[in-house]
């Protein structure tokens, strides 16, 4: 029931949103800079300010742009080197002779696309050979794929981690954080040639109970069987993921919304604005971050329940207490591979704390090895994207890359 409505609430908005859009387009014309044509202008914006906050399940693109690497600019093209029904990995490869540090980026699956760490990449590609995990819209794989929880998530970084070859790094995003270091250590313990030089872990809860936050008391706040009556629903026949039990992404956005209503409010008032005085520069930049914003993928059940249980209410890593299949997973195996936490002083999804708990699992690397970075100033979103994240802590990342490559 809780798919179809959200379903039947977007088929009914979207001949709406059409109205508006082709509303805006033969609005435009009239936008004259005179009192007389004030009411145009208005209702112009309006129009275009509704039509434009639509919810889609369609995957934006990348849309790399050349990167500057050394003294000359090159382009960009994507390149899938790895694919299973629930993610690509996708490489961003460079036209560069000089070999370059390789470096997988895990994205999160937290109802947003990994083409929200756009920013991220376009930073990266200016020192690396940049790989990412594409993980695919749960509605869209059929139940024929099997199940995706939280043993196959480690098992996709520890596979793609393999698939870029040894000496390579790897850059976790916010809530992958823990199926990252779980991975690491379980190749680490293993012995695996493909065992990562150097993790950098970014904003995300290795120990959520470290200065809670909104999101960590509301994944506290309940037991898993709320989530599960509540949140979870069977995609509906005209998908080609029919009867896959997910956590629908606009059901996430929803409540992601909710806990910043005032903000978002504002930024529409301020886009209708914008668009009415013709402030082109602004009116854009809150569109490209809207249509990201907006762009929501359902996520499998298995994976959000036992996300939600082992992260956040039992803190089976934190405690030690963290399981693959049936096998302990043991951050103190990891011995060879260098570890940076990075947090942000003003997020409010991740407390500071949370990540940098990670060092301290991590006994067995040398100290030297062990890296924190706290950036002021920063809420969440900044830690991975920005220019706070391009000028200051990119530098700080990429010093750690290089101290542990070769």
């Amino acid at each position: 029931m809780i798919y179809r409505a959200l379903q039947a609430r977007q088929d009914a908005l979207a001949p709406l949103r059409a109205h508006a859009k082709g509303m805006a387009g033969w609005l435009g014309p009239w936008g004259l800079a005179h009192p007389l044509f004030d009411g145009v202008r208005a209702m112009r914006a309006a129009a275009e300010v509704f039509a434009g906050f639509a919810v889609t399940q369609a995957r934006p693109d990348f849309g790399i742009a050349p990167v500057r690497v050394g003294n000359r600019l090159v382009e960009v093209t994507e390149e899938v080197v790895a694919a299973t029904p629930f993610a690509s990995l996708i490489r961003f490869r460079t036209d560069v002779d000089t070999p370059l540090p390789r470096v997988l980026v895990v994205a999160p699956m937290s109802g947003h696309f990994a083409t929200l760490l756009r920013g991220t990449v376009q930073v990266l590609l200016q020192d690396h050979d940049v790989y990412i995990t594409d993980w695919h819209n749960a509605r869209d794989v059929p139940l024929a794929a099997g199940r995706f929880g939280l043993d196959e998530f480690i098992e996709h970084v520890m596979r793609f981690q393999e698939a870029i070859g040894p000496g390579g790094h790897v850059l976790a995003v916010c809530q992958p954080v823990v199926a990252v270091l779980s991975a690491v250590a379980l190749m680490a313990e293993d012995r695996n040639r493909a065992s990562p030089r150097s993790v950098t872990l970014m904003a995300g809860p290795i120990d959520a109970r470290q200065n809670p936050t909104k999101v960590n008391e509301l994944a506290s706040g309940h037991g898993i069987e709320w989530f599960e009556r509540n949140l979870i629903a069977a995609v509906p026949w005209r998908h080609k993921g029919s009867g896959r039990r997910v956590y629908p992404g606009a059901l996430q956005l929803s409540a992601f919304m909710q806990m910043n209503m005032d903000r978002h409010l504002k930024a529409h008032q301020d886009q209708f604005w914008a668009l009415f005085d013709g402030d082109v520069a602004r009116a854009a930049q809150h569109r490209r971050f809207y249509d990201e914003y907006l762009a929501v993928m359902d996520l499998p059940a298995e994976f959000f329940l036992e996300t939600v249980k082992t992260v956040f209410q039992d803190h089976a890593l934190a405690r030690g207490e963290m399981m693959w299949r049936g096998r302990r997973v043991r951050p103190e195996a990891i011995r060879r591979t260098a570890i940076m936490a990075v947090e942000g002083e003003k997020d409010d999804i991740c407390g500071i704390g949370q990540t940098m708990a990670a060092l301290d699992l991590c006994r067995s690397v040398p100290v030297t090895m062990r890296r924190y970075h706290l950036q002021t100033g920063v809420g969440h979103y900044g830690v991975f994207s920005g220019r706070r994240f391009a000028q200051a802590i990119y530098p700080r990342v990429r010093e750690m890359i290089q101290a542990n490559e070769g």
